[in-house]
């Protein structure tokens, strides 16, 4: 028998496999990331740009410090407030001049510089405020503000006068000077004060005035202390005189930021008073149409404590007086208050919108829409930076850390009135 032979199973086929890849380097995913997050970033800041702001200046902050090692200060811009007349600034890195504008920001080295007609307030981010009056000449010196550490800010003056006062600061130690070039003098005001500088360059005389707080004069190794209602006189190389000064008048009425609403304003006196100063044999009243009296639209001298002054047109007015005594010596003006004169109106319908805000560090910008005429206040200071068409622009002093709330009030010459509230978080 013959044995067939068993067939042997056979092998499946093994069909070849063909693997494809790409090569991805990490510099594509790195530039593919950066892609996405860039847009990510765009959209939040279309969307918050107010937030994005913050936390990109606390990065740049953080990225600074981690890269030196240490804490650098930060420097910060000082800005315009007001603007009346002829103001022009010399940036440092400049030699031109060019008009002062509120946005524009003010660096060490900057020149500032008003006309006859000119009159410009500036702050800086510790709250000091100067306010440079017409024809004088400064130099932005110090500007330095750091976290957790004194504040340091500071002008020149080579001609001319400019009053400053100073807010409450965070870090011992702080202070506000102004210098004079011609003899090396620097005057340090301390914090809550309130002081006025004069420098004449055809007589050489230099002055500050005291109004509140205090002040210290430093020639060399000398040292002079002021305060409140005090002045030193003193030229180039010669002696330091200091001499008592009569005290402001206290306003009394119409009070600050009151309506005065009548049938006729045209031809109804508006009486001003005041309270009586120890010394002074008169008064002075002067009214302006701006609030740093670029342009006085009525001047009165009394013998008494009152005054009445008729003609006012329709508008918004701020009234300031001077005492003067005996020997002809005049007091530094008083605080400034605001009026508004208004005639009767059936309507009491006013318009008020907030078109945006944006943070300058502490401080909030704020720009909105209202009536002509209108006068406004934030969070009780009157918003002085109104244009003829309605258009406002404010800048609040520095702001507390954390939420605030932000309430803006007005009342147009017809009487009527409008509030808007607004949240911000200063971080």
């Amino acid at each position: 028998m013959t044995e067939a032979k068993q067939a042997e199973p056979q092998k499946p086929k093994i069909r070849p496999v063909e693997i494809y890849w790409t090569t991805v380097t990490y510099k594509t995913v790195i530039l593919l990331a950066l892609a996405v997050l860039a847009i990510v970033f765009a959209a939040l800041y279309i969307t918050v740009p107010d937030r994005m702001s913050t936390l990109a200046e606390k990065f740049s902050r953080a990225w600074s410090g981690n890269s030196s090692g240490t804490a650098a200060p930060v420097l910060t811009q000082a800005r315009f407030v007001n603007l009346d007349g002829r103001v022009q600034v010399k940036k440092v890195n400049t030699t031109q001049w060019a008009p002062a504008d509120y946005r524009m920001s003010l660096d060490k080295g900057d020149l500032i510089q008003t006309g006859s007609d000119g009159v410009a307030r500036i702050t800086f981010a510790d709250g000091t405020t100067y306010t440079v009056k017409n024809d004088t000449l400064i130099l932005v010196e110090e500007n330095t503000v750091g976290p957790d550490r004194p504040t340091r800010v500071g002008v020149a003056i080579t001609s001319g006068a400019l009053d400053l006062s100073t807010s409450a600061w965070e870090q011992s130690g702080s202070h506000a000077e102004v210098r004079f070039p011609a003899d090396q003098s620097v005057a340090s005001i301390q914090q809550n004060s309130r002081a006025s500088v004069r420098s004449d360059p055809d007589t050489k005389q230099n002055e500050i005035t005291v109004s509140n707080g205090e002040a210290e004069l430093a020639r060399g190794q000398e040292r002079v202390e002021l305060g409140r209602y005090e002045r030193a006189t003193f030229t180039p190389g010669g002696p330091v005189s200091k001499s008592q000064v009569l005290s402001p008048p206290d306003l009394v009425a119409p009070g600050n930021l009151q309506p005065i609403i009548v049938a006729d304003p045209t031809h109804t006196p508006v009486k001003f008073e005041w309270k009586p100063v120890t010394g002074a044999v008169h008064y002075t009243l002067r009214i302006s149409s701006t609030s740093m009296f670029s342009r006085i639209v009525a001047e009165k001298q009394s013998n008494t404590t009152s005054a009445e002054i008729p003609g006012l047109d329709p508008g918004d007015y701020f009234w300031e007086v001077v005492a003067t005594d005996a020997k002809n010596r005049t007091s530094e003006p008083s605080d400034v208050f605001k009026f508004t004169l208004a005639a009767e109106g059936k309507t009491q319908e006013m318009l008020l919108e907030v078109e945006g805000t944006q943070l300058h560090g502490a401080v909030v910008e704020i720009r909105g829409q209202t009536e002509p005429g209108a006068a406004l206040m934030v969070n009780g200071q009157p918003v002085a930076q109104i244009d003829k068409d309605g258009k406002f622009l404010y800048f609040t002093p520095p702001m507390p850390r954390g939420s605030q709330t932000l309430v803006i009030v007005g009342q147009n010459r017809r009487g009527g009135t409008a509030t808007k509230k607004i949240s911000i978080v200063v971080p």
